[in-house]
């Protein structure tokens, strides 16, 4: 094959550590994504004249599910290795989680609250869908920065490679029995572009993100929009899935993609035979005009 051209990319893996305390950059920015998905949520619940109290509490149990969920889910994709070391199933600043695990742990978490505590738990997965968005997409800087998620090769102009020696990008390549699958044949030089399939999925986000923002208010009942979000994710990491070199788990489909079609398929029936455009706002401006008529009885009274 090939390479007009490729991107290196030479960060450390690590920000930093000390003694046996690794903070990694995947790990740095997926604190990052959480800190802004909350901030987001508050000032949506604010122009939504919700509590913004009920709004945190829903969000700090949806992160500990969503947390639960995302090293879960890694976790059992990866047992061999750390049954090896069962220690370091907790040591997650290192990096290491599986985002459909958080995605899904997170509403379970978050809805559970609001369930217990007799919210409308509808309202509140609508005012956290556009916040999961942004904060997917921040969360994925990280995974550049650290070379994960290994791809199919590619002689796209945009292609990238990953040089430094600790990188899971560039590990994936030339371990291949380990992390491609043998997709790379032994020897591969570690300078081969890959697809940035993590950078095509934070475009679809971004295009998500602006639906959502775009229908809010604009779609009932409620729980639309958080529908309309994970029927978008879907689609998107569905065929993005198959740029990746995850584990093979059915025929020529890997876990993430199951899992989207899951998602794809219950919110894709709630949207079409529960979802509708509602053009109510709450400042009706034809309401408070009122009709011709009325109109002109106030210009009399004056």
């Amino acid at each position: 094959m090939f390479f007009v051209s490729a991107i290196p990319i030479h960060f450390n893996p690590n920000m930093f550590s000390i003694g046996n305390f690794v903070l990694s950059w995947h790990g740095f920015f997926s604190v990052v994504a959480m800190v802004v998905g909350v901030w987001m949520a508050g000032r949506a619940a604010s122009r939504d004249n919700l509590d913004k109290d009920l709004v945190y509490n829903t969000a700090i149990w949806g992160i500990i599910g969503g947390v639960i969920g995302a090293r879960l889910v890694h976790v059992i994709d990866y047992w061999s290795v750390y049954s090896l070391n069962p220690v370091s199933i907790f040591q997650m600043w290192s990096g290491g989680i599986g985002l459909w695990g958080g995605i899904l742990g997170g509403w379970l978490g978050g809805s559970a609250y609001g369930f217990f505590s007799k919210q409308n738990v509808g309202k509140l997965m609508d005012i956290g869908a556009a916040s999961l968005l942004v904060g997917q997409t921040i969360g994925r800087i990280g995974d550049i920065i650290n070379g994960e998620h290994c791809a199919i090769s590619t002689d796209a102009p945009w292609g990238w490679f990953f040089t430094h020696p600790n990188s899971p990008g560039r590990y994936c390549i030339e371990k291949s029995s380990n992390w491609s699958q043998g997709y790379f044949p032994e020897g591969t030089s570690y300078q081969t572009p890959v697809h940035p399939a993590i950078v095509y999925e934070m475009i679809w986000n971004m295009i998500g993100f602006i639906i959502i923002t775009l229908l809010r208010g604009r779609v009932r009942p409620d729980g639309s929009i958080f529908m309309i979000y994970l029927f978008w994710y879907s689609i998107g990491r569905f065929f993005v899935q198959f740029l990746r070199l995850d584990s093979i788990k059915f025929g020529i489909f890997q876990e993430a993609h199951i899992i989207a079609f899951i998602c794809f398929f219950i919110t894709g029936i709630f949207i079409i035979f529960k979802t509708r455009l509602s053009f109510k706002t709450e400042n009706n401006t034809l309401a408070k005009i009122g009709t011709r008529s009325e109109r002109r009885r106030k210009s009399r009274n004056l």
